[in-house]
């Protein structure tokens, strides 16, 4: 970012107040908008097993799509106080989802909200380490997990 403005890195840490104001300017700007914008989207939809896959496909997607969206929902800058709610705001959001779609019998009875957790992390982890998978083949994979969510019925 210094060298697209052509300021050093100090000069990029002074206008901001330091590094950590930085990096809460950048990832409100580039994630948490995108975190409020899925929990917006997926609280319109009225089918609970339609609100539980969209809200982790839209999150899983995110982790792809934006590098930067892992370090939130990793909580890797665990001192951003914003970041922090947003994240407990969207495990909030995510645990009244499962309880909906387990309550509609249409997610497995046994995920724990916990699981969701771990979840969300580990696509972390899949998107840092395999960097050469399409978008296609990454949102394929998704089906399958979301898929083994799914009540036997």
């Amino acid at each position: 970012m210094a060298r697209a403005a052509g300021v050093s890195k100090g000069t990029i840490y002074h206008r901001f107040g330091g590094r950590r104001a930085l990096i809460d300017a950048v990832v409100n700007d580039l994630v948490a908008e995108r975190i409020r914008a899925i929990i917006e989207a997926v609280a319109e939809l009225t089918d609970p097993l339609q609100r539980f896959e969209e809200f982790l496909r839209r999150t899983w997607l995110l982790q792809y799509d934006e590098p930067a969206a892992n370090d939130v929902l990793m909580r890797a800058l665990p001192d951003s106080e914003p970041l922090a709610v947003l994240c407990d705001r969207a495990c909030d959001f995510a645990r009244q989802l499962l309880h909906d779609a387990q309550a509609a019998s249409t997610v497995r009875a046994d995920v724990t909200p916990e699981d969701l957790t771990y979840l969300i992390l580990e696509r972390g982890v899949i998107v840092r380490a395999c960097t050469k998978q399409s978008r296609d083949d990454y949102e394929r994979r998704l089906a399958f997990i979301l898929r083994g969510l799914r009540s036997a019925r």
